[in-house]
């Protein structure tokens, strides 16, 4: 069966990685000010628990208003999956980081949390077997390298310790849970945030308790809420909706600008000068964003026969009926049937296009 599709890539979940990278990279300088009044753990706790707090208020009120949802509630099927995100990503992660951090060079630190990106491609890539081709490795590389220009005072040098394979394990953990996420990527992505953050953020305020940390002022606590909700919160809400659309590695990499953006917002208000590994970061990052952008993967592919349920519009890969009205172009949520497709169009590693 063939069918003309436009030769135009989908913009949307370039869009969405972009979006949430720019929300992350503004909540760094933030952290940094935050940070003189807080423990690093509950910080992140707090943070996450703003995440939380803030959607479930956001879910409550859509289900009251009975606006439309993106994407269906999580099966018991997808729970494994949220539950070894979670898992992942909010308690081991966090927990390896701190404790590298007491024993590594904060240089050091920055430059190997630019590996959480890498080890994102890498299990998506040859574990999940998501495709890819050299132009979208090589602008992976390029953003990761505009990453570390950000992140290492050269000048200090680089005297790694044993805390940096501490380190590269939280980078890897977080790999993980960027990886089992985008598996339930199909779900109401506000739902899976809110239950990351309220699950991690009960458990990094649990920990800092434990070792001792003290709550700061209501209004650091405040401040700390509101910025997980925006940097952590609807950041990562648009971040598994980036993943639904163009798959782990595209969306880990698009996330990797976030350095760039916490370094743009650093100078501007917190007059922070401009420095030459600032301008070799920009350099790197514009170029490799280019070649991600200008992407065009396409070569013939087959769709087996599906049963999914998702949020999506009648469009060349849906084409089916239903016993209620969905005018074109209108999105909407039901479960439906895919017949097998065999066809050639340029694409993303989406929900349709999860072949090597």
């Amino acid at each position: 069966m063939e069918i003309k599709i436009s030769s135009r890539l989908p913009m949307r979940g370039v869009i969405y990685a972009l979006s949430a990278s720019f929300l992350f990279g503004i909540t760094t300088p933030v952290a940094k000010i935050l940070l003189h009044n807080s423990m690093p753990v509950l910080l992140a706790g707090l943070f996450y628990i703003g995440s939380g707090v803030g959607l479930t208020i956001c879910l409550l009120t859509f289900q009251k208003m009975q606006f439309s949802k993106s994407g269906p509630s999580l099966r018991k099927s997808e729970m494994p999956c949220l539950a070894g995100a979670i898992f992942s990503g909010g308690v081991v992660a966090p927990v390896l980081l701190m404790t590298g951090l007491a024993s590594t060079q904060a240089s050091a630190t920055s430059l190997f949390l630019n590996f959480e990106s890498v080890f994102t491609a890498l299990i998506a890539w040859f574990v999940f077997r998501e495709n890819f081709d050299r132009r979208i490795f090589l602008g992976m590389l390029l953003i990761i390298l505009g990453g570390v220009f950000l992140s290492v005072d050269f000048s200090l040098g680089l005297k790694l310790s044993k805390g940096v394979l501490l380190i590269a394990g939280a980078c890897f953990f977080w790999a993980v849970d960027n990886n089992l996420t985008r598996k339930i990527s199909n779900a109401n992505p506000m739902q899976i945030t809110c239950l990351k953050g309220l699950s991690a953020g009960l458990t990094n305020i649990l920990l800092a308790i434990l070792i001792g940390a003290k709550l700061p002022s209501n209004a650091v606590i405040a401040a700390s809420i509101f910025i997980g909700f925006f940097g952590y919160g609807i950041s990562l809400v648009l971040f598994v909706l980036a993943l639904r659309h163009i798959g782990t590695a595209r969306t880990g990499a698009y996330f990797g600008l976030a350095p760039f953006i916490g370094a743009i917002v650093s100078i501007i208000f917190l007059n922070e000068p401009i420095k030459l590994p600032f301008i070799a970061a920009a350099l790197l990052m514009i170029a490799g964003l280019w070649l991600h952008i200008t992407e065009n993967h396409s070569h013939e592919h087959q769709h087996d026969v599906v049963e999914h349920e998702h949020e999506h519009v009648h469009d060349e890969h849906h084409q089916h009926p239903h016993d209620f009205d969905a005018p074109p172009g209108v999105p909407h949520t039901h479960k439906h049937k895919h017949e097998m497709l065999y066809h050639k169009h340029p694409h993303y590693p989406d929900l349709h296009h999860d072949h090597y």
